[in-house]
C-alpha cells in the first residue's frame, strides 16, 4: 500500500474501545485465576516440603495469620471459579450454550456457584 493511503486507513479495533461484557470479564478472570492457582500450587508444595523437613513452624504461623487465611480463602475461591468455568467451557466444546442468553446465564451461574461453594467450604472450616 502506498504512503498516500496509509494515514487514511482506520485503526483496528482495540480492547480499549470495547465495552466490558460478562464474557470478556469472565475470560480474563479465568486466566488470572489459572495463574493464581499456579502460584498457590507452588506455595502449597513449599509448605509441604517445609513441613517434611521440620522447618514448617514459621510457614504454619503465617498460614494461621489473617493474611494467610485470606490467601487461602482467595485461593479456594479461584479454585472453585476455575473449576466451574472449566465445566462451562467443556459444554462449549460440545457445541452447547452459545446463545447470548445462555452464555450470560451460565456466567452468572459460575459466579454464584463460586461464591456459594467458597462460603460453604469456609463455613464448615470455621465450624470444625
Amino acid at each position: 500500500m502506498t504512503e498516500k493511503y496509509k494515514d487514511k486507513r482506520p485503526l483496528s479495533p482495540h480492547i480499549g474501545i470495547y465495552k466490558p461484557q460478562i464474557t470478556s470479564v469472565l475470560s480474563i478472570t479465568h486466566r488470572i485465576t489459572g495463574f493464581g492457582l499456579y502460584i498457590g500450587a507452588l506455595l502449597l508444595a513449599w509448605w509441604i516440603i517445609a513441613n517434611v523437613y521440620g522447618c514448617g513452624n514459621c510457614i504454619n504461623s503465617f498460614i494461621a495469620s489473617d493474611i494467610g487465611v485470606a490467601f487461602l480463602v482467595l485461593w479456594s475461591m479461584a479454585l472453585y471459579y476455575h473449576l466451574l468455568n472449566g465445566i462451562r467451557h467443556l459444554f462449549w466444546d460440545m457445541g452447547k450454550g452459545f446463545e447470548i442468553k445462555t452464555v450470560n446465564r451460565s456466567g452468572i451461574a459460575v459466579l454464584a456457584g463460586t461464591l456459594i461453594l467458597t462460603l460453604v467450604s469456609w463455613g464448615f472450616a470455621i465450624l470444625y
